[in-house]
């Protein structure tokens, strides 16, 4: 069945009518904009315990703490401030509203400034209750604003903020649902790049579903989650950091992934304009590869995902086709240098498609678009189809009319071919490999880290043949 879609006012105004929830709205940074629609609509005074907003840096670190970051828009901010509110709520109100489930909202929005200097960008948060007597959920994300004026940024943050508040209300139990819902109003106006629900009522819930749904859904291009499988944002950790992206199936992974990592990783640290202390590697799925097979399989992606996490690394979820996409999303972030690892056969078409579509004269800068001076493609080698021969970004049959151009990123080493990289495994193909150990034939696992082959026997991963035991009578 459809889910009914209500006006920003029509939600407000049903969360005000409904006696069982009373909560508090901390909002620091763009004003009071969310607590204003419950205001607006009426019979606040049956959801508002109370509002506030501390504007000044020095008012709210003495209410919340300093960050030491210096930072006021971030993640722990929104964390400092569930905290300190609810716990307000209880000590104050507990013994006053025994039966009541409490909530507290915060956001702290840094919006499109005077000078425009500020694209507009924040985060959110709510903890509340589904039982009075039970422990309250968490859910914070971050969003970022896509309005080009400050008046309509603010009332984008006011929806997107009851929309949350609402969802959390009444669509804890359907947890994509409630993701869909935040866009409530909202198309084309917010991107959301980062949602994490923890609690009681969502222990059943893999958050790293949710970074898949973010993507599916189009709240973001890109979402991203640890290898302790908490989903992150990349202003968290990429900040003025060089990074290293290397895009691929996983499906499994290989040895060949790995040695794609390693030599990349190795290379990039070694890179005179890298600082190797500030490094961060990322892994990449895109959603385009998650649905190759046809439909998208979730489970097929949490298998992905589980064995990435137990190899330590950071996974990028993204619809990001285009390499472009990827980019202008990490240039927010003030990456100074960014490397992507690639196989020498996606260069080829990537060369060859971005030469077929722009025969228009638009070549140049469609290429542009990817080669910028911060950026780097280092190429994985392979064998020539039916050959020994070694197939490098040196040797390949670029189209005619792309060689003068493709010359010169060679010569700017803008791509250049990976060193140090082991050819005793260039056999080895993801396809082949998870053929192999569907039927568990033997080889498999000698084509795979130790440890995923262990995973994937363990928890019967990308549709291992569980083997039946057998019992004597």
């Amino acid at each position: 069945m459809p889910r009914q879609l209500l006006e920003t006012d029509q939600k407000a105004l049903e969360m005000n009518l409904d006696d069982s929830i009373y909560g508090a709205f901390a909002e620091i940074g763009a004003g009071q904009e969310v607590a204003r629609y419950f205001f607006q609509v009426g019979a606040a005074a049956g959801t508002i315990a109370k509002t506030m907003s501390a504007y000044d840096k020095v008012v709210s670190d003495d209410i919340y703490g300093m960050e030491a970051s210096g930072r006021y828009v971030c993640e722990s901010r929104i964390y400092k401030m569930l905290d300190h509110e609810y716990d307000l709520m209880e000590r104050r109100l507990r013994h006053e509203r025994p039966n009541t489930n409490f909530f507290v909202f915060a956001d702290s929005i840094s919006a499109l400034n005077y000078q425009k200097t500020i694209p507009g960008d924040g985060w959110l948060g709510l903890r509340f209750q589904l039982n009075h007597d039970a422990e309250p959920n968490d859910i914070v994300l971050h969003v970022k604003m896509l309005d080009k004026d400050n008046r309509l940024q603010q009332q984008a943050v006011g929806i997107l903020g009851v929309n949350l508040i609402y969802g959390c209300f009444n669509f804890h139990d359907q947890p994509e649902t409630l993701l869909q819902s935040l866009m409530d109003g909202l198309q084309d106006r917010v991107m959301v790049d980062m949602v994490r629900m923890t609690g009681p009522n969502f222990e059943e819930l893999d958050n790293r579903l949710l970074s898949l749904w973010v993507v599916k859904n189009g709240l973001s291009h890109i979402a991203m989650f640890g290898p302790d499988k908490r989903n992150v944002h990349a202003s968290e950790f990429l900040y003025k950091k060089n990074v290293l992206i290397v895009r691929g199936s996983f499906r499994p992974p290989t040895l060949i992934n790995l040695d794609m990592i390693r030599v990349g990783n190795e290379q990039f640290r070694n890179e005179p304009e890298v600082e190797s202390n500030k490094t961060f590697l990322l892994t990449e799925i895109t959603l385009d590869n998650l649905r190759s097979g046809g439909e998208l399989d979730e489970q097929d992606f949490l298998d992905r995902a589980e064995l990435l996490c137990a190899l330590g690394l950071t996974v990028v979820v993204s619809n990001c086709e285009k390499y472009s996409q990827l980019i202008n999303y990490l240039g927010d972030f003030k990456v100074q240098q960014l490397g992507l690892v690639i196989g020498v056969r996606q260069l080829l078409e990537l060369i060859s498609e971005k030469y077929y579509q722009n025969m228009d004269g638009q070549l140049l800068m469609a290429i542009g678009e990817i080669f910028r001076q911060d950026v780097r493609m280092y190429v994985y080698p392979a064998y020539q189809e039916g050959s020994e021969e070694l197939m490098t970004s040196v040797n390949l049959p670029i189209p005619e009319g792309v060689i003068f151009l493709y010359k010169h990123l060679l010569e700017n080493k803008q791509i250049v071919d990976l060193q140090g990289f082991n050819p005793d495994i260039l056999h080895i193909f993801s396809k082949e490999v998870l053929e192999m150990l569907r039927q568990d034939e033997a080889g498999w696992e000698d084509r795979v880290p130790p440890k995923v082959a262990q995973l994937i026997r363990e928890k019967a991963l990308f549709g291992f043949p569980i083997q039946k035991l057998e019992f004597e009578y």
